[in-house]
C-alpha cells in the first residue's frame, strides 16, 4: 500500500466562546473610576433605549431596575401579580436569601407599565418579554445595557449592577437612613448597606461655607 504524503497535524482552531487560554479578567478599577451612575446618567441610558426597535420595552426595564434597585435576576423574573395598579405598590422578591419589600411605583412607573401591558404580544405572567414572548434572559439585560451604554457614548463600559449601587446612592443622597435603605434593597446584612451611606454627598454638605 502506498504511503500518503499528508501529515496528521492538531487542529488549530478553537471552538466556543472564548480560546484554550483566555486573558485574565481586569479589575473593575482598571476599567472605570466607580461603579455607578448618577441620575442623569440614568437618564441618557433611558433616552438610548427609547431609540431601539422595542424602546418602550427597554426604556421601562432600566428605568423599573433603577428606581428598586433590583438585580438582573429580580428584574427579568417581575410579574404582573406583582403589581398593584390601583395602589401604586410593587411586590419585590430578592435574590440572594435578600428580604423581601414592597414598593411604591410613581406615576412614571404606573404609565410606562400600563402602556407595557397593553402593548404586550403574546400575552405573558411576565412584564418584560422577548418578541417570542419568552421572559427576558439575564444575559439578554447584559448585553442591551452594554450596548446602551455605547449608544449613550459613555466613555467607560455599562454594566446592570450598576443601576442597584444607581439607587442606593441616589436615595442616600436623597437623605434616606440607612434602616430604611437596607429594607429597600432587601439587604440582610447592613454592612452591604453602609458603603451608600458612607459616601453619602449629603454628610459632607456645607462643609465649607465659601
Amino acid at each position: 500500500m502506498r504511503k500518503s504524503r499528508l501529515a496528521l497535524v492538531p487542529p488549530t482552531t478553537d471552538y466556543g466562546t472564548v480560546g484554550r487560554n483566555p486573558p485574565p479578567r481586569r479589575r473593575n478599577s482598571d476599567v472605570r473610576a466607580r461603579e455607578y451612575l448618577t441620575d442623569a446618567e440614568i437618564n441618557r441610558l433611558i433616552v438610548a433605549a427609547s431609540r431601539n426597535r422595542h424602546g418602550h420595552r427597554d426604556a421601562t426595564m432600566i428605568l423599573i431596575a433603577y428606581r428598586h434597585g433590583l438585580r438582573v435576576s429580580e428584574l427579568v423574573a417581575l410579574r404582573w401579580d406583582a403589581i398593584d395598579f390601583s395602589h401604586g405598590r410593587l411586590h419585590v422578591n430578592r435574590a440572594k436569601n435578600g428580604s423581601p419589600a414592597v414598593h411604591p411605583i410613581s406615576g412614571r412607573e404606573l404609565r410606562a407599565l400600563r402602556q407595557l401591558k397593553r402593548e404586550q404580544e403574546p400575552v405573558s405572567p411576565f412584564i418584560f418579554t422577548s418578541e417570542r414572548g419568552a421572559p427576558f434572559t439575564p444575559a439578554g439585560f447584559r448585553k442591551l445595557v452594554a450596548r446602551l451604554g455605547v449608544a449613550a457614548k459613555f466613555k467607560f463600559p455599562v454594566h446592570p449592577h450598576m443601576l442597584r449601587h444607581a439607587c442606593g446612592y441616589q436615595l442616600a443622597n436623597q437623605g434616606v437612613d440607612t434602616r430604611s435603605l437596607q429594607a429597600y434593597l432587601g439587604h440582610k446584612n447592613i454592612q452591604h448597606t453602609v458603603r451608600y451611606t458612607e459616601m453619602s454627598s449629603t454628610r459632607f454638605k456645607n462643609f465649607w461655607k465659601d
